[in-house]
């Protein structure tokens, strides 16, 4: 594939060899790879920690595992939907949204992926500083400490412990997204195995599962906060589903490599929705057997693992380590190494595009993100599930509903191709867009900045609630819309041809 400008080639500036699409010799993955990659992201702290926080919102156990399990579900079908296109033109998200965005259009959409999947490795990376200062704080026998320094509100050690496995990371991005996929499935099945090890260690501990199953739900009559559960409830599934909204995006990056439809299908149902949920009621049985062997409970299982004697402590902090790297790697940098890419393909690879997210990740600062669970779930997960549904129903609305899954895949390459539309733009995808986001910027504005905006109308901060529902839907309608009042030759509705599936 040259990169010449003229009509039927590819246009330099939209083409590289980490964007074009697999060939038959890369697509090697198959169902049990896609559960691996699901089980080796699923097994994370922040997963860990979900069930966490919608019992310290009133939740009873019970009632926090199904909502975590219910928007995994969720967020399941748009995960399928998507990665439909990857498996069946070996296309990544960035390019497969020039055929709704327009070539240029696309870097929006890429933009917006990219820049939260910064953020998400941030955290990761703060998560996986923590266990390192903690790890060292075990083998020198005492914690590590010190002044908080100007402006960023962490001691030395804590920043020198980030930058530490910040680096760590840089070698799976030197050596590209096989690395990250042995990774992945290396250490999956280590995973379930800690993970069980770990829960009958703490019922053996404790005797037992512990109070925090006895622990009655908040919304209950004479609780603290009766009759308010749906006001609760779903906000909290709205976050549930924001929490993988970002792979629901860029699920084609993996998809491309998939060997069949049947592949990614089977193999992201085997590896979201249920080990989610599992994963959510082993926090809770671990949690509620730690009140009873140190007196309270502990959600972090960094904090747990330090409180561990012996031989058990290093191995613990050592296998969370390696579960942080591997849980970082496959969510937070490949969809956004892609999509700097995309941005400027002439100038930037998969390579250079990893580089920039490690780059923002620092400067993000995410130990801010992390400090109180209104920032966490009503502003971060929530907040960006507002940009992202919009991005969403505009994708499975155009793929589905207006092209019947048929793409034109050497357009998706040209400027001059079906996918130009004005001057690279789709104004019908840009308005649907904005359209999707609007009406969540008040409760947005209202989450993140209470006290800037400490009135907003009732109406809008319900809406926020719901914000990545009400994005896919008035998106996609809006988009049909517009869609269909246009010409067909102006849709990019050609013939399929040279799909390399």
């Amino acid at each position: 594939m040259n990169t010449s400008s003229q009509s039927g080639n590819p246009t330099a500036n939209l083409w590289n060899e980490d964007l074009a699409p697999t060939t038959l010799a890369q697509r090697t993955w198959r169902w049990y790879h896609f559960a691996a990659l699901w089980v080796g992201m699923v097994m994370c702290i922040p997963a860990y920690m979900l069930a966490a926080s919608l019992i310290e919102g009133g939740m009873s156990w019970g009632q926090a595992v199904l909502t975590v399990f219910l928007g995994n579900a969720i967020v399941l079908v748009p995960m399928l939907l998507i990665g439909h296109a990857g498996a069946k033109y070996g296309i990544p998200y960035a390019v497969m949204a020039r055929a709704s965005f327009g070539t240029r259009g696309a870097r929006l959409p890429a933009l917006l992926r990219a820049i939260v999947a910064c953020g998400w490795y941030g955290i990761q990376t703060w998560f996986g500083g923590q266990m390192i200062y903690t790890l060292v704080g075990v083998l020198m026998g005492q914690q590590l400490g010190g002044d908080k320094l100007p402006m960023l509100g962490i001691n030395g050690a804590q920043l020198v412990c980030f930058l530490v496995f910040w680096a760590i990371q840089l070698y799976f991005v030197v050596h590209g997204i096989e690395s990250i996929r042995r990774l992945e499935t290396y250490t999956a099945p280590l995973k379930i195995i800690v993970c069980i090890a770990l829960l009958y260690w703490a019922v053996q501990r404790a005797g037992g599962l512990g109070p925090i199953f006895d622990q009655p739900s908040q919304f209950e009559a004479g609780g603290k906060k009766a009759g308010m559960f749906w006001a609760v409830f779903w906000p909290s599934l709205t976050a549930m589903v924001g929490f993988w909204a970002t792979l629901a995006l860029n699920i084609p990056d993996f998809t491309r490599f998939s060997r069949s439809q049947r592949d990614q299908v089977v193999g992201q149902v085997i590896g979201l929705p249920a080990p989610m949920g599992l994963l959510a009621m082993m926090a809770v049985m671990v949690t509620s057997a730690t009140v009873v062997i140190y007196g309270k409970a502990l959600w972090d299982p960094v904090d747990l693992a330090s409180r561990m004697t012996g031989a058990a402590v290093l191995i613990a902090l050592i296998i969370l380590l390696i579960d942080t790297v591997s849980v970082n790697l496959a969510a937070n940098l490949v969809g956004p190494a892609y999509d700097f890419s995309a941005l400027n393909p002439k100038k930037i690879s998969y390579r250079t595009g990893g580089y920039i997210t490690a780059g923002i990740a620092i400067v993000m600062m995410p130990w801010k993100v992390l400090e109180t669970t209104q920032g966490y779930i009503f502003t971060w997960l929530i907040g960006y599930s507002a940009l992202l549904g919009p991005v969403a129903g505009i994708l499975i609305a155009d793929y589905y509903l207006i092209r019947r899954k048929e793409l034109d895949v050497d357009a998706l390459y040209r400027e001059n191709g079906a996918y130009s539309y004005g001057n690279g733009w789709n104004m019908a995808a840009v308005i649907a867009f904005i359209v999707g986001v609007l009406p969540n910027i008040p409760g947005f504005l209202n989450a993140a900045f209470p006290s800037a905006v400490p009135m907003m109308p009732e109406f809008f901060k319900t809406i926020y609630t719901y914000a990545w529902f009400v994005g896919v839907v008035l998106s996609a309608v809006v988009y049909m819309g517009l869609m269909k009042a246009r010409a067909p030759q102006r849709q990019g509705m050609t013939a399929p041809l040279k799909t390399p599936v």
